[in-house]
């Protein structure tokens, strides 16, 4: 069994990819299925009455044996049934299956955060949903995109390669991506806490790449103009991408930049600033997360981007002694996953005061929740329990209950809600410069 119980999975359409934390070394490694090979590619079979996946799964498509199925994630996230054999199966199911495979490896689970190109509701639901199916509780499953992955792996870099702006390019065999790493500035924040968001800046698709990429480990006279072409239009992008930008680092990532097509180019993205090549920087990332929420690390930026609240409804209250106002729901965070629940001691008070911050501006919203109807006891002795339920991303609902002090004092079944109306996700972030 290996060691690492706090892991990071990257999960595509193509393959998976899984990075883990051994507490001996100073950062994540990287499952190897074979030498300086990380992905494991995302197929299931079965044959003989064995489940295989991967690469033996792989091998029993080319060689048609038994029952073999692909494309798991997309018919995953379709929620498709999928015919496996004479039956069909759920391919949420197949996917759980493949998951749990991979994972075999690693013993008692304590996190996991998944990394996908993409995140919304269901998405998280889905994973979470599989996360608890291998044994995970819901609270210790993470979902973040490849955007939020990148962004967690640089917080554990040295600080000079994120200095200023950091860029990653990703290149498959149709098209470039380039993405930016950047400080936000916040307005309603009077505290040290910073805010970074990472954002695609530009695209392009490139004929020549598709080319490149089938012909490079054949006649290289015949494609040398176009690698050649390939390489001056990849340089012209780079240029446009870090015009009047100050970039401390480059990191290239996706199976596009395996091959030594792009010489010139490197010169420009290696000119006053770091570069880096690889293919496990999202399970890295995914894997940081992990070791953030495990071992309850928070000495860094938050992230933001257009999916995440930019707005945090904060209590005031006594924590380890240190009185102040304490959030129950934090900015940098899906609304969907903002829910909890806590249970508090109240001292005397007749209400609650709520305090509702924006980083989109200065204004605070201020609300009131009568406790009028609790009974008089004494401090330390009047026991709350505080929920808080989101119903979409501009509705969450607060409720106080009372839920007694022991064999001392039993519930008096007092229970008051309050509805808080934010101002939603959209637009919110953009006012951000």
């Amino acid at each position: 069994m290996k060691k690492g119980r706090i892991l990071g999975y990257d999960l595509n359409e193509k393959n998976c990819q899984i990075s883990f934390y051994d507490e001996t070394k100073e950062e994540p490694e990287t499952l190897e299925t074979a030498a300086d090979n990380y992905q494991i590619p995302l197929m299931l079979g079965y044959c003989n009455e064995r489940w295989v996946y991967g690469v033996e799964a792989k091998k029993m498509a080319a060689l048609q044996e038994g029952i073999t199925v692909n494309n798991l994630f997309e018919r995953a996230v379709r929620q498709e049934k999928v015919k496996f054999g004479s039956k069909k199966r759920d391919a949420v199911w197949l996917l759980a299956k493949f998951i749990k495979m991979t994972l075999e490896e690693f013993e008692d689970i304590a996190f996991i955060t998944f990394s996908v190109p993409f995140t919304n509701i269901d998405m998280s639901k889905m994973l979470k949903g599989i996360g608890q199916r291998l044994g995970v509780p819901k609270e210790c499953v993470c979902v973040q995109d490849y955007k939020e992955s990148f962004c967690q792996y640089m917080f554990y870099q040295p600080k000079e390669l994120w200095q200023y702006e950091s860029a990653l390019f990703y290149c498959d065999a149709q098209e470039i991506r380039a993405y930016m790493l950047r400080r936000l500035n916040a307005i309603g924040v009077k505290e040290r806490e910073s805010f970074v968001t990472v954002e695609e800046v530009a695209n392009a698709r490139m004929n020549e790449l598709a080319a490149i990429y089938s012909l490079l480990n054949k006649d290289a006279d015949k494609i040398k103009s176009k690698v050649k072409a390939a390489d001056h239009r990849f340089k012209t992008f780079i240029q446009s991408v870090f015009e009047k930008k100050v970039v401390s680092s480059v990191y290239l990532t996706g199976e596009g930049f395996e091959k030594n097509w792009y010489p010139d180019s490197l010169k420009v993205l290696c000119n006053g600033r770091r570069a880096f090549i690889g293919n496990n920087l999202y399970s890295r990332g995914a894997c940081y997360t992990s070791m953030r929420r495990c071992l309850d690390y928070h000495d860094s930026p938050i992230y933001l981007d257009e999916t995440k609240m930019t707005e945090r409804i904060c209590l005031r209250m006594r924590v380890n002694g240190q009185e102040g106002w304490y959030p129950i729901v934090s900015w940098g965070t899906h609304w969907y996953e903002a829910d909890g629940q806590w249970e508090v001691i109240l001292e005397d008070t007749s209400d609650i005061e709520i305090h509702v911050e924006t980083l989109a501006g200065e204004e605070l919203q201020v609300e009131t929740v009568s406790l009028e109807g609790l009974p008089d006891r004494r401090d330390y002795s009047l026991r709350i329990q505080i929920e808080v339920l989101f119903m979409d991303e501009r509705t969450c609902i607060l409720s106080f209950k009372d839920v007694g002090f022991g064999e001392f004092f039993p519930s008096t079944g007092f229970q008051v809600e309050k509805t808080i109306h934010l101002g939603g996700i959209n637009g919110q972030f953009n006012s951000m410069s």
